[in-house]
């Protein structure tokens, strides 16, 4: 029996091999049937319907020989160069070591350019190592030329491989009345990483970079491990009678945390709209089908991305959408119901809870977005705005109008504002928001606004501010006295007579600041001071010291908006291995420290400018090579 398929195949004049009609592939004569038939259905499917097929011999394509072409010849990649720009992208990036190492990337940069070689992740962390000591040591250096009181703050945080560690910063005001910061270290807090755990790693830096006299208050993070290590580092500070010391909580945290119970009735509701709201960030029909219909209902402007993040930035943003747009909500989950669930529609009850909820929160919103963007956040300003706070708490706690439901969650923030209000009612930061020329007496609270306070504030003044000048002349004299046999006395009467009409009229600088009226609360508190300086140059000494005082243990924004998340997982997702190096040296670059390895520079301006270069060399000589 002859094969149906063999009509599709020329046999060759030599009698070994078959060619396809369709294409010209050839088979061994011995070929089965049934791998022709394949071949036919794989390659030329419809083969039984085509018809008419070619007949004549397939010509055999033709080789035709090039002129091989010259090689490009790739910019050469200087190997430390390259390798120093992949060690700041780690460290900007918060990446670990460990991701030059994955093959892959390897292979793309070589893809990119053969002459690229990779240190081994070995040889990073090595170097990381010898950065980190090195920019550490101009750290030490910088603080060892700080005349000032100084102010630390100290925050924490637990890694993917529950390692607790905690970042201490450093601040102060310098003799042009500019505020200065810089963090110390970032330290592994061992187990069982409490209190006596924190003080003892806490007391290590400090000793490092020998700031124990001239350390003047703590800003923690409201834990209670934190409150522990804080009060022993207190009872040792004080032992040595060197200067006073206060902690004091993290007003930011304090605020969150007060927030956080007045959501908790909302968060069934948030969790809604936070779920409307990811769905239109994911999608530009949708969101811009928002828009037109916001435009349409007069719901305001809106612009995408929106914040859907779990911070307070977020959980405000949800409720501004529901209770602005809210037509345009439900508008848009019913257009779009197979991509968004129609469950997220908010009833007429929790539309209620929404607007009593944003309403109530709005001042929050307002005060939390002065924090969060004022340059210097003072004690004494933010002093005065959780009071202002505290007022809005009770306020609708005690009113009858409110539902149960909010006078509850009422009653629970009430608790936390009075508890941060416990802690930093004393007169130490009595003396700091006194010094803030916005605060002064007029706008102090009642309950820290006391005469005994007043009263402690100028001895302290008197004491260590007021005699300092006078401190050598007596010496001095009194050097004399012993020599002369007594016949300095009347020279010593002299200098006791000015010693004391300067302390007087140091006092009246403090009557004379605290007698005028408060400057506005807009007004640029160091550039007042720097102003004002010669006015009270004793005085401004004071200001200078106690301005330092921190508020909070981190940057407000870092606390209640969305740039805090991604911060957090970085810190989350970075080990052991690479966490006090890698983040240590960010933080360093970013303030301006210039990256040292061992006594060598690295310029990174300049391998900029060399990198750019060698790109513009090879589009060059690329565009050359086809205009030939």
């Amino acid at each position: 029996m002859t094969s149906v398929y063999l009509k599709y195949f020329e046999t060759a004049v030599d009698g070994k091999t078959r060619r396809c009609r369709f294409c010209g592939q050839s088979y061994s004569i011995a070929t089965a049937t049934g791998n022709l038939g394949r071949h036919l259905s794989n390659r030329h499917p419809g083969y039984d319907k085509n018809g008419d097929f070619a007949t004549t011999p397939v010509v055999q394509p033709v080789t035709v020989a090039k002129k091989p072409q010259a090689l490009v010849k790739m910019p050469h990649v200087e190997l430390d160069h390259f390798n120093w720009l992949l060690i700041r992208w780690l460290t900007l990036a918060s990446l670990p070591t460990s991701t030059l190492e994955e093959q892959w990337l390897r292979n793309s940069f070589k893809f990119l350019n053969q002459s690229v070689q990779i240190w081994s992740g070995e040889k990073f962390r090595a170097v990381l190592c010898e950065v980190y000591k090195s920019m550490k040591e101009d750290v030490r250096l910088i603080m060892e030329q700080v005349s000032s009181k100084v102010s630390i703050t100290l925050d924490f945080w637990t890694s993917y491989e529950q390692i607790l560690y905690m970042s201490v910063t450093c601040q102060w005001i310098d003799a042009n009345w500019s505020f200065q910061k810089v963090l110390l270290d970032i330290c592994h807090i061992p187990s069982p990483s409490e209190g006596t755990e924190i003080h003892y790693v806490l007391s290590k830096v400090i000793r490092l970079y020998n700031i124990d006299t001239r350390i003047i208050s703590c800003t923690h993070d409201n834990s209670s491990n934190a409150l522990h290590a804080c009060h022993k580092l207190k009872g040792n500070l004080d032992s040595q009678k060197v200067a006073p010391f206060c902690y004091i909580p993290c007003a930011a945290r304090a605020l969150n945390t007060i927030i956080d119970d007045g959501l908790k009735t909302t968060k069934s509701v948030i969790l809604k709209i936070r779920e409307f709201v990811m769905a239109m960030n994911l999608s530009s029909e949708i969101s811009e089908d928002f828009i037109e219909f916001t435009s349409a209902y007069e719901e305001g402007n809106w612009k995408f991305p929106l914040d859907a993040s779990t911070r307070w930035s977020g959980n405000y943003q949800m409720l501004n959408v529901a209770h602005k747009a809210s037509k345009s909500m439900e508008t848009i989950i019913r257009k779009y119901e197979e991509q968004i669930d129609s469950g997220l529609l908010l009833n007429s009850a929790e539309k209620n809870v929404v607007h009593i909820m944003h309403k109530y929160l709005e001042p929050f919103y307002k005060t939390i977005n002065n924090m969060c963007t004022n340059g210097v956040l003072t004690v004494g300003l933010v002093i005065f705005f959780m009071d202002h706070i505290s007022e809005m708490i009770l306020t609708c706690k005690n009113s009858r109008q409110n539902s149960d439901w909010l006078k509850s969650a009422a009653e629970d923030m009430a608790t936390k504002a009075q508890n941060y209000c416990d802690q930093v009612c004393n007169v130490f930061t009595y003396m700091t928001a006194i010094l803030d020329p916005r605060i002064k007496v007029e706008l102090m609270p009642e309950n820290l606004n006391l005469e005994s306070y007043l009263e402690e504030a100028r001895n302290h003044f008197m004491n260590n501010y007021s005699t300092s000048y006078f401190a050598s002349i007596t010496s001095t004299y009194t050097a004399q006295e012993m020599d002369d046999g007594g016949s300095a006395s009347f020279a010593e009467e002299i200098a006791r007579k000015k010693r004391r009409a300067s302390m007087n009229s140091a006092t009246d600088e403090l009557t004379q600041y605290l007698s005028e009226p408060p400057a506005p609360i807009h007004t640029d508190v160091l550039e007042w001071w720097k102003v004002n300086s010669t006015r009270y140059p004793r005085l401004s000494l004071m200001a200078r010291d106690f301005l330092s005082v921190q508020s909070t243990a981190a940057s407000p924004e870092d606390i209640f908006c969305s740039k805090g998340e991604e911060i957090d997982r970085q810190r989350f997702s970075i080990p052991f291995e690479n966490t006090q190096t890698l983040l240590c040296i960010k933080s360093w670059m970013l303030g301006g420290i210039k990256v040292k390895h061992k006594l060598t520079e690295i310029d990174y301006e300049r391998l900029m400018e060399l990198a750019a270069s060698s790109a513009t060399d090879s589009s060059s000589r690329s565009s050359e090579k086809k205009q030939k």
